[in-house]
């Protein structure tokens, strides 16, 4: 994946591999001694259905790992997104 800024990141939307809308990215959750982003922070869409996945209090958690591309949407592997939650 290519290098990108995070404030190229911001309000973007957030949708599955399989053209489900997850949500839109509200912050990112980066480990201070790697530099590496850990987790994508989402807003959840009303129409997602959020059982299972890992949340904190009405915001969603979305592992960096689970992100496949980054252009007008954030796209992520939803088997990646569950299995981590």
């Amino acid at each position: 994946m290519s290098k990108t800024f995070s404030r190229a990141l911001a309000r973007k939307r957030v949708m599955s591999n399989d053209g489900m809308l997850i949500g839109v990215i509200k912050n990112i959750m980066i480990d201070l001694s790697t530099g590496q982003v850990v987790d994508l922070i989402v807003k959840p869409d009303d129409t997602f259905r959020t059982d299972g996945y890992r949340m904190d209090g009405d915001r969603m958690l979305v592992p960096f790992e689970s992100v496949k591309d980054i252009k007008d949407y954030i796209v992520v592997d939803r088997y990646l997104l569950k299995r981590s939650g």
